[in-house]
């Protein structure tokens, strides 16, 4: 397990949990914050070279990511932990791909088999690419008779080429998020 950015600590409160969280309403803080508050009161001056190194640590570590925490039914809960699995994506990136609107989540698709055309598209582009490289092999030795063999590929190259590049399109447009996923914010103007 990763060590985590933050010193955590459980504590059984043992039926303080209704004063805590009325005390803490009251101040307009978390129950965290003020639990915070009232340990290191009681604790005293610490060494202030131990706070600033673990704020910095905290500043160095973060990378915009955190817990979010969601309350629903179990069988709705089940059913997003398999949709995600299905997906073969992490929980959050699920959901955070569902509040996005990427069609292959919101329709329902499989975005396995999304991913599994487009590698199969490209590896029948890396055999065309194959068989031209081949071709200008034996045209350079001056294998004119062999060559002939590929004129039927020539022929459909270009339209194979727009054709992939249409279904990369296509497969790379549906696992984009539709919605902007990030909050504008808006400032009045005075």
């Amino acid at each position: 397990m990763a060590p985590s950015s933050r010193d955590r600590i459980s504590v059984d409160l043992r039926g303080l949990k209704a004063a805590l969280i009325e005390q803490a309403r009251s101040r307009g803080v978390s129950p965290s914050a003020l639990i915070r508050a009232l340990v290191a009161e009681d604790l005293g001056p610490s060494d202030p070279s131990i706070s600033d190194r673990s704020a910095s640590d905290r500043a160095a570590q973060s990378n915009d990511r955190v817990r979010m925490s969601l309350r629903m039914s179990k069988p709705n809960a089940l059913a997003i932990t398999q949709a995600a699995r299905v997906a073969g994506l992490p929980l959050g990136a699920y959901v955070a791909g569902l509040v996005g609107g990427v069609p292959v989540l919101t329709r329902g698709a499989e975005r396995g088999d999304h991913i599994a055309t487009l590698v199969a598209s490209s590896a029948e582009l890396a055999s065309l690419s194959r068989n031209l490289h081949h071709l200008t092999s034996l045209l350079s030795q001056g294998s004119v008779r062999a060559a002939q063999e590929y004129r039927e590929m020539l022929d459909s190259v270009a339209q194979d080429v727009r054709d992939h590049l249409a279904l990369a399109s296509d497969v790379l447009a549906d696992l984009r998020p539709r919605r902007r996923t990030t909050p504008v914010v808006r400032v009045p103007l005075a």
